[in-house]
């Protein structure tokens, strides 16, 4: 599978790792789509990769079809589907007061992560499927999706986010079996301490950035979205890589706290 000449859409494009995704591919020869909902950020990253930037909810299925619907209207066959749009959660099964969780917070976090990367892999597939193949083996495009090293070992506060990473993750298989009929591989990706804006850019970052890092084994350090894109990148490459669930992490495992 070589990006070069097709159209790919990654969810998520306009900052952290959807960005450096949508470089790498970019400047590997893709048309990309970035769908996010920060229009002044997106549409400056897409203008510079020569790209198309929609505005998406993932959670909203109209939006997702919109975006995809703007692949297809590039004129290049879509051949990748990225999902890497997702938001954090942090709230204790019940809290120090005795109250539980919200299920308000709970359910905003599931249709997010988990029905945000539901909607634009089953919409961006239904896409692929109508391309034609691009080898002997049928094969038409690939699916990423992003989970996360919490999907396996969720920290202390990380009830919803886990149970929507988790859900990616469950999806792997099923999904890949599901796509192999249009030719159509999917793969999880599930980080762990990479190095965003999310984590900020006050005086006390770094200090916040090193007892994260702390449970690393090595590299000693936080991973790099430029990385993760090159993952994403070889995944998309490597035609055998198929229902896989690959921890991209340095090795760490997460403590409770």
């Amino acid at each position: 599978m070589d990006v070069n000449g097709s159209a790919a859409i990654i969810s998520g494009g306009a900052s952290g790792l959807g960005e450096a995704t949508a470089r790498e591919l970019a400047r590997h020869g893709a048309t990309v789509v970035v769908a996010d909902l920060n229009e002044e950020r997106g549409k400056t990253v897409a203008d510079e990769l020569g790209g198309v930037f929609v505005r998406t909810d993932v959670a909203d299925e109209d939006q997702v079809q919109a975006a995809v619907d703007a692949a297809v209207a590039t004129g290049k066959p879509l051949r990748v589907v990225v999902n890497s749009a997702g938001i954090g959660w942090a709230e204790r099964t019940v809290n120090r007061e005795g109250n539980p969780h919200s299920a308000a917070s709970y359910r905003k976090v599931i249709e997010v992560n988990l029905i945000g990367t539901f909607n634009l892999m089953r919409i961006g597939a239904a896409a692929i499927a109508k391309t034609e193949p691009v080898d002997g083996d049928g094969q038409r495009g690939v699916v990423i999706n992003t989970a996360s090293v919490a999907a396996l070992e969720g920290q202390t506060g990380q009830l919803a986010y886990s149970a929507s990473k988790g859900g990616i993750v469950g999806m792997t298989v099923p999904a890949a079996r599901d796509l192999a009929a249009i030719g159509v591989r999917v793969n999880t990706i599930c980080p762990g301490i990479i190095d965003t804006p999310i984590y900020g850019f006050n005086p006390n970052a770094e200090e916040f950035k090193a007892k994260l890092v702390a449970p690393v084994v090595f590299p000693k350090r936080m991973g790099q979205a430029s990385e993760f894109a090159h993952l994403v990148r070889s995944l998309v490459e490597n035609d055998y890589m198929n229902a896989e669930v690959v921890r991209f992490d340095g090795g760490i495992r997460f403590q409770p706290k």
